[in-house]
Order: structure tokens, then C-alpha cells, then sequence
């Protein structure tokens, strides 16, 4: 099972990365790499400094509106990855460089130990283009998550990406970004 999930893992991300191939046709709108900046102060905060949370996100801006989207992170005792799309509902000026997103994410953390915790979450935020050199633009918003666990091991209680271990949790990212 865990090979599956892997292997659905990687095909996307491998596929999301291949648009970047597409750079002069008009469904390709560059790529952002995102860094939460958030994280590595409230997760240590909120859990008497005994957590540490980095991550970082990549999405490729196709078709104006669509976002498909892989997150990498660590966290204190192991590491996570999320894959999921979001879309930009504003309709009147898609190529604004300014987004209102929303979408989906399936995730997956690998413990300490060998424990795999697997995850979906529903995500909603916005970005706001800060300033632009050249062909970079450079970019700060938020995302808000809702998260539904779907593995139910009792041990630990901490889990890397999605926090203490209860059937739903909340979270949220302030970013910092580049668009290419």
C-alpha cells in the first residue's frame, strides 16, 4: 500500500514538473516556489518549544486559474509531502497577478520509527504580488487548512505536517514567494 501511495505521489509531482517544458505556450504561466515563513516561529510556540515545522511549496500556474501543487517539509520527528491543485475562482481578471485560491491536498508523513500517516485537507488562502524585477515576480499570502486523518495508528502523537494526532485538525501557512 505504502508503495502505491508513493508511487501516485511521485507520477504527479513528476508530471506537474514536466509542464515546466511548456514555458513559451499560452496554457503554461511560470512556476512559484513558495516559503512559509510562519511555521518555524508558531509550531515551536504553540507546543512549548519541543516542534520544530520548515516547509516549502511548488505550483505551476497553468490556464491562468489552475495551480497544481506539491509541498515538501520537515518537521521534529520526520518528514511530509502534499500534492493537491487549487483554483482561482475569480473569473473577471484571470491574468491579475493577484490570486483568491482554493483546493485539495493528499498527504503523507514518514515518522521516526517507520510510521506513515496519510491525510487530506481542504485548503483556502490568497497571494498578493509584492514587487516585480524583470521576469520575477515575488509574492506574500496566507493559506488556512482543514485536515481529515485517515490512518488511525495510536502512536506518536505528533505528526509531521499535520500536528497532534486527532481525527481533524486546523492549521495555517504564511508565505513568501517567487514566481519564475
Amino acid at each position: 500500500m505504502r508503495r502505491r501511495i508513493a508511487i501516485c505521489l511521485l507520477s504527479l509531482v513528476l508530471c506537474t514538473l514536466s509542464l515546466c517544458t511548456f514555458a513559451n505556450d499560452s496554457i503554461y504561466n511560470g512556476t512559484q516556489v513558495k516559503l512559509d515563513i510562519a511555521s518555524p516561529v508558531l509550531t515551536p510556540a504553540l507546543n512549548g518549544w519541543q516542534k520544530q515545522h520548515y516547509e516549502v511549496a511548488v505550483n505551476v500556474r497553468l490556464a491562468q486559474r489552475y495551480y497544481p501543487t506539491a509541498e515538501l517539509g520537515y518537521a521534529t520527528n520526520g518528514g511530509f509531502m502534499r500534492i493537491g491543485c487549487d483554483i482561482n475562482p475569480l473569473k473577471k481578471h484571470p491574468e491579475s497577478p493577484h490570486a483568491l485560491l482554493v483546493g485539495v491536498r493528499l498527504a503523507s508523513a514518514v515518522q521516526e520509527k517507520g510510521y506513515t500517516d496519510c491525510w487530506g485537507e481542504i485548503v483556502a488562502g490568497c497571494q498578493v504580488e509584492i514587487a516585480k524585477v524583470n521576469n520575477t515576480a515575488f509574492y506574500m499570502g496566507w493559506m488556512g487548512r482543514f485536515k481529515c486523518l485517515f490512518t488511525r495508528d495510536l502512536a506518536p502523537a505528533y505528526i509531521p505536517g499535520f500536528g497532534k494526532r486527532d481525527n481533524i485538525g486546523w492549521g495555517a501557512n504564511y508565505y513568501l514567494g517567487w514566481k519564475f
